[in-house]
């Protein structure tokens, strides 16, 4: 089941354990209307791999296992398993913190207008891909006329009270560089995203996560096609802190695939490395029977990745730097 990306060794990433288990970060399937260049997922509109009831339930047995406080929702574009509704109503009963981290031209997708309201009923935070405020860069990245479509679904939210100050309704944004390099500083960015979102479109937001794009997936092979691969290996590598080690994402959380397996976090996954670095494969089935969640964390030169400059997680940058 493993990849077989060269980035797999471990050349001296540090062992890390997980300290805590406060996150389930579920897949629900790589079909996505829209195939961005730097997605870690290769997923698009002819993926067919979609989470089923009967796993989602094993999800739910664990949430309720480990009093697990929030479920975070991704894909692909999560909204279009058909199962996305009744898994959040069925976390919400339980008092459970949703996150949905949704691509906002599902909204503007036939059949798809339901999305916006249906995630204010819920109070779901939301947290949209807007990969740059400038169109031509969001359509060299992830397709012409997606960023119109975006504003578009970004307008929609806020229409609905997302990003409205005391309205409790969460929207934050997510920023991913064009290419080959570091995000820029993380602060500095959201205000710029915030002046000019406003000024041109009347958006208004939460938060701006900037993410390091993983070398892994459709977002790896455009880096190899280009003979990057190396260089940008040595630059998350050179650019390494280990300050950043407290605050990775899967030292709180766990991830799960669309068949139920379980990750230390969606890269692993989309990797094939078994949770802990064990050498098989760990089911949310095995999970509900199990004392704990395994401590250790599985580890190898992506995780250069989330420990790069100021750091990048799935709440984004790690340090102010």
């Amino acid at each position: 089941m493993r990849d077989s990306w060269p980035l797999l060794k471990n050349s001296g990433f540090p062992a890390i354990r997980r300290r805590s288990l406060g996150t389930l970060q579920m897949n629900l399937g790589y079909l996505c209307n829209i195939a961005c260049v730097h997605c870690h997922v290769n997923a698009g509109p002819n993926r067919t791999e979609l989470m089923d009831r009967t796993t989602m339930e094993q999800a739910l047995a664990v949430i309720d296992r480990f009093g697990i406080g929030t479920l975070d929702v991704t894909g692909g574009s999560p909204e279009m398993n058909p199962e996305f509704r009744w898994l959040v109503e069925r976390a919400r009963e339980r008092g459970v913190h949703v996150m949905d981290r949704l691509n906002p031209t599902i909204m503007e997708a036939p059949g798809y207008d339901w999305v916006a309201p249906f995630l204010a009923a819920h109070r779901v935070e939301a947290v949209a891909s807007l990969p740059c405020y400038s169109k031509e860069n969001v359509d060299a990245q992830r397709g012409s006329g997606v960023f119109e479509a975006s504003i578009r679904a970004l307008q929609t939210l806020n229409r609905h009270g997302y990003g409205k100050p005391d309205s409790g309704l969460v929207l934050n944004l997510v920023y991913n560089p064009t290419g080959a390099s570091l995000p820029p500083p993380q602060e500095a960015l959201a205000c710029a995203y915030r002046r000019l979102l406003a000024d041109e479109f009347g958006i208004v937001f939460n938060n701006l996560y900037t993410i390091t794009n993983m070398p892994i997936k459709r977002f790896g092979a455009v880096l190899l096609a280009q003979g990057q691969f190396d260089d940008y290996m040595t630059l998350l590598k050179n650019s390494y802190r280990r300050d950043n080690l407290r605050g990775v994402m899967c030292r709180e959380l766990v991830s799960v695939d669309y068949r139920g397996y379980v990750y230390d976090c969606d890269f692993n996954q989309m990797l094939g490395l078994p949770l802990g670095g064990a050498e098989e494969h760990t089911h949310l089935a095995d999970l509900v029977e199990a004392e704990d969640v395994p401590p250790a964390i599985g580890v190898a030169d992506h995780c250069y990745g989330c420990t790069a400059g100021q750091g990048s997680s799935c709440g984004g940058a790690l340090s102010g730097e």
